[in-house]
């Protein structure tokens, strides 16, 4: 059973948290360590708490006393991990659209792993946080094939179900070789009806199925067929289908590794899988990379957020 590596702390004392965040953040001077050490081993609903407790207390707000103590990279984290986990992803996806240019690969992450229930609460998020519909959104921003794949995934409507018909599961696989590899062009169209609403059990074993069918296995024949964003989002959901926590441990392996570190997909993941499975992803990271994420992290990172992250890894489980 997949589980994170932050849970509710034993113990826990909202107004005990409060003093010390409040006596840690106030005169001359930051204890980072202390705030670190609080925000990092509650689970989100104590956060919430604390959050809450916190105005009452002191008569001030604590995101905005978070906000004027840290900077750069270490803000994101703190505050990032005081927002609600639908909220922070309807945040990040608005960032990923504000502005010169569109964060493709954040759009494609958030959509193309989460659950029926988890892409209907981060739209009615997305609506409340910035009054404008995400579907909308989603498609002033992208074109083509593209955008109708994340509109297919935006409607929530994927097939849930955990009990595989092998008899479907065999035609889809033979429809995908047909409008891919056996036809002259791709009928793009068949792609996306198969991968945006077939269930990840379903399409995990479609992935088997086309093994057999052909030479390719389905990630090269995509690969083959398509190109840029369209071809990042339709891989991302092959490898979802396949195994959830491996995709992740990709994710922030290749957000940490070249030629800098892409901050905002380290933080993020961390952030969203935290209390969902990245105990998984870790023990992954060590078998696919030969090296411990929270060593890796130590490694490859530097600045003023590297401890935070350092302290999900190790969470309070």
């Amino acid at each position: 059973m997949p589980h994170g590596t932050i849970i509710d702390c034993d113990g826990f004392d909202a107004n005990q948290d409060c003093e010390i965040l409040r006596a840690a953040m106030k005169g001359l001077g930051t204890d980072e360590d202390k705030v670190i050490g609080v925000v990092t081993h509650r689970s989100n609903a104590q956060r919430q708490e604390i959050k809450a407790q916190y105005q009452q207390m002191w008569g001030r707000n604590l995101i905005s006393d978070l906000e004027s103590e840290f900077s750069k990279s270490i803000e994101k984290v703190l505050v990032g991990m005081f927002k609600k986990p639908r909220e922070f992803d309807a945040w990040s996806l608005h960032e990923a659209m504000m502005g010169l240019g569109t964060k493709e690969s954040t759009l494609i992450e958030i959509l193309c792993s989460r659950s029926n229930a988890e892409i209907k609460e981060i739209t009615a998020e997305y609506k409340r946080l910035y009054k404008k519909d995400l579907a909308k959104d989603l498609q002033s921003e992208t074109s083509g094939n593209f955008k109708k794949l994340l509109f297919s995934l935006s409607a929530a409507s994927r097939d849930e179900a955990v009990d595989v018909d092998s008899s479907m599961v065999e035609a889809d696989a033979k429809a995908l070789l047909d409008a891919g590899e056996k036809s002259w062009g791709t009928d793009e169209s068949r792609f996306n009806v198969v991968l945006a609403s077939r269930s990840f059990a379903h399409l995990n074993h479609v992935c088997i199925a086309y093994d057999k069918l052909s030479k390719k296995n389905l990630e090269d024949a995509i690969k083959s067929e398509f190109s840029g964003d369209v071809e990042d989002g339709l891989l991302t959901i092959v490898k979802c289908a396949r195994d959830l926590p491996t995709y992740f441990a990709e994710r922030l392996y290749k957000s940490m590794k070249g030629m800098g570190t892409d901050d905002q997909a380290l933080i993020r993941v961390m952030i969203t899988r935290s209390e969902v499975d990245l105990a998984q992803i870790k023990q992954v990271f060590q078998d696919k990379y030969g090296q411990a994420l929270e060593q890796f992290i130590k490694d490859d990172t530097g600045g003023d957020y590297r401890n935070a992250l350092i302290q999900i890894c190790r969470g309070n489980r």
